[in-house]
């Protein structure tokens, strides 16, 4: 099994990498820096997640002469910052970091989309993109979040087009819009006082849901909105 890992230095695209070792064939990953390891499976590049680094990407993967990609993890994200902080009512809603998350969690995945339609017309592939549950319009009953909503909610919209498209164009992939739940990772630290107990989850629980999830999977040419649970969700 040949997979895509996009975002890989995030603690649950770690977590899925290490799920993936007992199956893999290789594992590219692509990532701001490359990490440490020496392990002969895995092909490491590096990108700034431009539309040229993104194509330089693709074609580094090309060369690999791997044959099919099986799994495409996009893992790409932001909730704050030393720069962006979340909203907690409207007055706190900054353009600039707006502007910074929406590129962060809606442009960067849909870009990796974009580019990997080529490379996957042929091929039965999931492609499962970190979405969350705070991206779901219908269940917005407590505000705030601003930014991270909106791009989540985006997120969600350009995964729907795609997914026509790659009905058309590249049927035998699957694309799954994921909610991991909460998780024990930097990007949840500031809020995690607030989870429920038994509801905050190791970044190894997460990668084994997921797999779970994917070897289920029906390719029917939709887009699917789910949970660790394989629970589906309201848009």
């Amino acid at each position: 099994m040949n997979s895509i890992i996009i975002g890989a230095g995030s603690a649950i695209a770690q977590a899925v990498i290490q799920s993936l070792h007992a199956n893999a064939e290789n594992i590219i990953t692509v990532s701001r820096k490359l990490p440490d390891q020496s392990n002969p499976v895995i092909h490491g590049f590096t990108s700034d997640y431009s539309p040229t680094s993104i194509a330089k990407v693709i074609q580094q993967i090309k060369d690999l002469n791997l044959g099919s990609i099986d799994r495409v993890y996009i893992c790409n994200g932001v909730l704050q910052n030393d720069n962006i902080k979340v909203e907690k009512r409207i007055e706190d809603l900054d353009p600039e970091s707006f502007m910074s998350v929406l590129h962060s969690n809606t442009l960067t995945p849909i870009l990796w989309v974009q580019a990997l339609l080529p490379i996957l017309r042929q091929q039965n592939c999931t492609i499962t993109v970190f979405s969350a549950r705070i991206g779901s319009i219908s269940d917005n009953n407590l505000g705030g979040w601003y930014s991270y909503r909106a791009s989540k909610a985006a997120l969600n919209m350009l995964l729907k087009n795609a997914c026509v498209e790659y009905a058309k164009r590249a049927k035998g992939v699957k694309i799954l819009a994921f909610h991991p739940g909460t998780t024990d990772t930097p990007l949840s630290k500031p809020f995690q006082k607030n989870v429920p107990k038994g509801k905050l989850f190791s970044p190894e629980f997460v990668a084994t849901s997921l797999e779970e999830i994917i070897q289920n999977l029906e390719v029917d040419g939709q887009l699917s909105f789910k949970d660790w649970q394989s629970k589906d969700i309201l848009w």
